[in-house]
């Protein structure tokens, strides 16, 4: 199987420069292919994007506005339903459109509305959520002012790409590190979006809030409290995915807002099977869980594995347990395991290690245990 990426290819390559000899007169088309299939081996894929982006800068009409024409001409001419189609001899669209996107975002900042305009079509053909940050990062106000527009744009990729494009900590992507510092000119757009229609366009506000909510825990925590409010199925999805790192690091006031307050419980010690295990065995745990609240609790427990580290110390890592309504006076025995293997995430070292439970964002007693050599 071809590693990803190889979608962009030198069979990729030769679709685009036939496309570029149909709209640029005196074209070398060889030339073009050969500077690029000969630095493609030993590149990641976003190297392959910046560098077919290059190419093409050194290729296209110098004049922005007879630049801006080729380049939509380039383009196929039907908006994607999705961003999965390949490009085709009718033009181009799915990952053939992010050299381009690249392209106007590395060097479309000095036609600044023409550029925007660019990556507005583009986006409907891919996305051009990578590209719209060097325009955010150049002119902050002026940019976001476009993308407030775009909110209402009837096109659902233009409007994913409002708050795709404004994460603040977006994969693959350069940071903003204005919005990691302060997040409030983009909460506005996220307002606007949140009951879009579209589930693509919800689940991008979600991924949005919760890259702000690495920053900001206890704002993004608040506004969850305040979108609850007359929230609809749809919105209280959007909420879960964008609490879930807030969820996962046991945040009270976003626990709180899902209905899980602070427990009442009576104290209680994790039990293990095993004061010691080897690698490729699995360790067996349990909580004895007696409520002492006078109404039903809803629960959400997670377990925490305090791995040893090469320095000595130990490092907690949260894994997800579930979900328990407990009754009045009710007990029950919530019981987990994990299975200690190789992975390629993490490098286990021989020693003590610990485990304990997180039961609405309250830690119990850590109780220890050896992983022997």
């Amino acid at each position: 199987m071809e590693p990803f990426k190889a979608v962009f290819s030198s069979a990729l390559v030769d679709l685009i420069a036939g496309h570029l000899g149909r709209h640029c007169p005196g074209f070398d088309r060889a030339g073009f292919v050969h500077s690029i299939v000969s630095r493609l081996d030993g590149m990641e894929l976003m190297e392959r994007a910046r560098l077919i982006a290059d190419a093409l800068h050194a290729v296209l009409p110098r004049d922005p506005a007879i630049r801006a024409d080729v380049l939509l001409a380039l383009l196929h001419p039907d908006p994607l339903p999705d961003l999965v189609a390949p490009p085709t001899v009718d033009g181009l669209r799915g990952w053939a459109i992010l050299p381009l996107t690249l392209l106007v975002g590395r060097h479309g900042i000095g036609d600044f509305d023409r550029s925007l305009m660019l990556l507005r079509e583009m986006t409907k053909r891919f996305s051009s959520e990578f590209a719209i940050r060097y325009f955010l990062i150049a002119d902050q106000n002026r940019t976001l002012a476009t993308l407030a527009a775009w909110v209402h744009d009837p096109d659902r990729h233009v409007r994913r790409l409002v708050s795709e494009g404004t994460r603040s900590r977006l994969p693959w992507a350069m940071r903003l590190p204005a919005f990691m510092k302060y997040p409030g000119p983009v909460l506005p757009l996220l307002t606007a979006l949140r009951d879009d229609p579209e589930d693509y366009v919800r689940r991008s506000v979600a991924n949005n809030l919760n890259d702000i909510s690495k920053d900001h825990p206890h704002r993004i925590a608040s506004l969850l409290g305040d979108w609850m409010v007359d929230a609809d199925r749809s919105r209280k999805a959007l909420l879960r995915h964008a609490a879930r790192s807030l969820i996962k690091a046991g945040n009270a006031e976003a626990l709180a807002a899902f209905g899980h307050a602070s427990p009442q419980l009576a104290p209680a010690r994790p039990q293990l099977s095993s004061p010691a295990l080897r690698m490729g065995e699995v360790q067996t745990f349990s909580l004895a869980l007696k409520s002492l609240a006078s109404k039903p609790q809803s629960l959400v427990i997670d377990y925490v594995v305090h791995f040893r580290k090469a320095n000595g110390k130990l490092s907690p890592k949260v894994f997800k347990g579930g979900k328990v309504i407990l009754n009045p006076g009710e007990a029950q025995l919530f019981q987990r395991k994990h299975h200690f293997r190789n992975v390629t995430t993490r490098r286990h070292y021989p020693g003590p290690h610990a485990l304990s439970f997180r039961i609405n964002g309250q830690d119990t007693e850590a109780v220890g245990f050896e992983l022997l050599a």
